[in-house]
């Protein structure tokens, strides 16, 4: 089965194309599922919408999810277009996104970590004259997000799991028992990890997370999905055959999508 769980569009600001855009390239890839996932709004800030590049606002959420809803009947039949959402997770605001989320019929929600200690993972420089130790310690306090939001039981998927190292590759040479804690706790709570092919628009290339990483997680049962993290309807279902021959290398058999919040495990 070919599918992507993972993409964006224009309304989040920084992604090219509109949702129909991103449906019909899909289906030009023979692909069965599309899952529209775009970045949700900053629900726990005052303005509407503080940082435009980033997200859309609060009053543009529900014309997001009427929209998803009318283009999934409009191709019943050709493709099943998946309602998804993409939140960032802050581990105070938690009870503020999981009241804003749960008014909606998502077929997935799925939760990243894009900020550690008030900065960006992406932001270039934020490395710059740190100590051995203090790498270490940002380090964990990002798989430290990672874990929580594990245990919030608010996603079904949690979105590329080591993207800090995007900018900065030697991140995953950084030694530290924090992943592996991670992982066991991510697969104690049946929460699905993406493979995510974005890092190839990265410094690191590839994509995330890690061979190294997906073989721990698969010694301690933790799902895998797919999703390219598309911000371009060219992007949809990057690498999909690359990346399934890689899990069947790993000693993969299956991976998983969601339909109203229910697991569907389809082989590789």
């Amino acid at each position: 089965m070919l599918f992507d769980l993972h993409t964006h569009h224009d309304r989040c600001g920084h992604a090219r194309g509109n949702i129909q855009s991103y449906i019909e390239a899909a289906i030009e890839k023979g692909m069965e599922a599309v899952g529209i996932s775009d970045h949700s709004p900053y629900f726990a800030e005052e303005e509407d919408r503080p940082y435009p590049g980033i997200t859309m606002g609060k009053s543009e959420f529900e014309g997001y999810v009427q929209e998803v809803l009318q283009l999934k009947e409009k191709y019943a039949g050709k493709i099943d277009v998946l309602l998804g959402v993409e939140a960032d997770f802050f581990p105070q605001h938690v009870e503020v996104y999981r009241s804003f989320l749960d008014k909606y019929p998502f077929d997935y929600i799925i939760g990243s970590v894009h900020y550690v200690e008030d900065v960006s993972i992406f932001k270039k420089g934020r490395w710059d004259g740190l100590s051995k130790s203090e790498k270490v310690r940002v380090k964990e306090a990002y798989y430290s997000l990672i874990e929580q939001s594990a245990r919030s039981g608010l996603f079904q998927i949690l979105g590329h799991i080591d993207a800090m190292k995007g900018f900065y590759p030697s991140f995953s040479s950084i030694e530290t028992n924090a992943i592996e804690k991670t992982l066991k706790i991510i697969g104690e709570h049946d929460v699905a990890i993406e493979i995510n092919t974005s890092g190839k628009t990265k410094d690191c290339g590839g994509w995330y997370p890690s061979d190294k990483i997906l073989e721990v997680a698969k010694h301690y049962g933790v799902a895998v999905t797919f999703g390219s993290d598309a911000h371009d309807p060219e992007r949809v279902g990057d690498d999909f055959e690359f990346v399934r021959e890689r899990l069947k290398e790993i000693g993969f058999t299956e991976w998983v999508y969601f339909k109203e919040k229910q697991r569907i495990t389809v082989p590789l």
